[in-house]
């Protein structure tokens, strides 16, 4: 697995001007290791260099023991996602006043997919701890395509 080096994050983004652009976002998957069930959540932040000169991407990639009773509504997976999300924006809140920042999340409002249970739940706790309003599918690439791209640059 892979981890975040939040000082060199916070480092980079400092440096970067004021027009730079940050998308937090993370991901998630369901895979079962000896029998129990795990998700291997991948949180991204993409900093997109004066709104216009590309990207550098920065990534983690975690496994957890995933306690959801139900594949085809996972909740308590889709949370645990918005809440490393919401713990990430909030070690980085200092590098990020003044910038334009954006947090997505990996839910599809629409009812049917799975990931809608918890849209709005996920979109109050963002709001109510990172006072921003979140993106969710198919606005919200950072966590859908960049944490799937990291992913698989990332997982042996």
């Amino acid at each position: 697995m892979r981890k975040f080096n939040i000082d060199e994050i916070r480092n980079f983004i400092a440096e970067q001007s004021s027009d730079t652009k940050i998308y937090i976002g993370c991901d998630s998957e369901r895979t079962r290791v000896n029998g129990v069930w795990h998700a291997v959540y991948t949180a991204v932040i993409v900093v997109h260099i004066d709104g216009n000169h590309g990207c550098k991407l920065f990534g983690e990639v975690t496994r957890e023991r995933d306690y959801d009773q139900r594949a085809n509504r996972p909740s308590t997976r889709l949370m645990t996602e918005v809440y490393k999300v919401s713990a990430l924006y909030l070690k980085l809140a200092d590098v990020l006043e003044g910038r334009d920042v954006q947090v997505h999340l990996d839910i599809n409002p629409n009812e049917m997919h799975g990931s809608s249970c918890v849209v709005t739940q996920a979109i109050g706790y963002i709001r109510g701890v990172c006072n921003v309003e979140p993106f969710v599918k198919p606005q919200a690439f950072a966590a859908s395509y960049a944490a799937d791209r990291f992913r698989s640059l990332h997982i042996a």
